[in-house]
């Protein structure tokens, strides 16, 4: 018997015998399919009659917003990433502002931050506290640089009281540090200043030239050849001269030291232009350079003082 050999047409086999493409879309291969570029997002849209897997929303059907998900699971990879370079980046300030006491030894370290503590704790009493420490020499630039440290770190972890009470601290703390180094010229200038109460000037200006007279050695000829306590009219009183003070204050010393201080800060303030703007920066150093403004007036008063004082 002879076989018959019958060639395949489209008409051989109904197509519905194929199976559908939307239901087995990996197993067939259509040389007919479109292809696309990579990365080419399809809206594809269901069939009314395509069944819905159980527990996935309806969206996920939906190209775009299964694109959508995709930009925001980028996102949030993204912030992430941003967060873990942050916290890297504070760890490794903190180390660094760690390192910054390896160079003290250990013992010094303690006892400074122990005198801090107690400036901390004695809250109305810590201007006492930091003259009692400034006068036994216990303030030195390894209590300043603790106090910078955990002021650094009250700025980056955004602690404002601790850094408002940490700053004046400082500052008080820098201030007797220099009034302790500064010479007994600028240490009287300083008390002078001090005694500026900011409304009577002319009460102010008596009470110096009261301080000058007691702090300042007489320069006339007579104090000069009839010593202290010599009566000159009884003719009474001791006539050895008076033993030399080591740690007596001129008044031309004075005089020149102010005066030079005055030229310098004159210089400086000569060089800074005033800014005109309304903004919180520029009335701020508006401010600030009034301030210096007038902290000059006032020791130009105490330099005309001192000048034209007699007793």
């Amino acid at each position: 018997m002879e076989a018959r050999v019958f060639p395949l047409t489209s008409t051989s086999i109904p197509f519905s015998l194929f199976p559908s493409s939307s239901t087995y879309p990996s197993l067939w291969f259509s040389p007919l399919r479109p292809t696309y570029a990579p990365g080419t997002v399809l809206r594809r849209s269901m069939k009314k009659e395509e069944p819905l897997l159980e527990g996935l929303p309806k969206e996920y059907y939906d190209d775009e917003w299964q694109s959508q998900q995709r930009e925001k699971t980028k996102e949030f990879h993204r912030r992430r990433q941003e967060e873990d370079e942050e916290e890297e980046r504070k760890i490794e300030e903190y180390r660094e502002i760690g390192m910054r006491l390896k160079d003290y030894p250990e013992e010094d370290v303690r006892k400074a931050r122990k005198l801090i503590s107690s400036f901390i704790r004695a809250a109305e009493e810590v201007e006492e506290k930091i003259e009692e420490a400034g006068e036994k020499g216990e303030l030195t630039e390894l209590v300043l640089m603790v106090i910078w440290n955990r002021l650094d770190l009250a700025r980056r972890d955004d602690e404002k009281d601790v850094i408002r009470s940490l700053d004046l601290l400082y500052r008080r703390i820098e201030a007797e540090i220099l009034k302790q180094e500064a010479s007994p010229a600028m240490r009287l200038l300083n008390d002078l200043l001090n005694m500026h109460d900011g409304f009577d000037d002319e009460g102010w200006q008596k009470e110096c030239k009261k301080r000058m007279i007691d702090t300042f050695p007489r320069e006339d000829p007579f104090s000069i050849l009839v010593p202290e306590g010599f009566d000159i009219d009884k003719h009474e009183g001791p006539l050895r001269p008076p033993l030399e003070v080591d740690d007596a204050l001129l008044r031309v010393d004075f005089v020149r030291e102010v005066d030079a201080l005055l030229q310098e800060v004159r210089a400086e303030q000569s060089e800074v232009q005033i800014t005109q703007g309304l903004d919180p920066e520029s009335i701020a150093s508006r401010l600030k350079q009034q301030e210096k403004q007038r902290a000059i007036r006032l020791v130009e008063a105490i330099l005309n003082l001192a000048i034209n004082l007699k007793w």
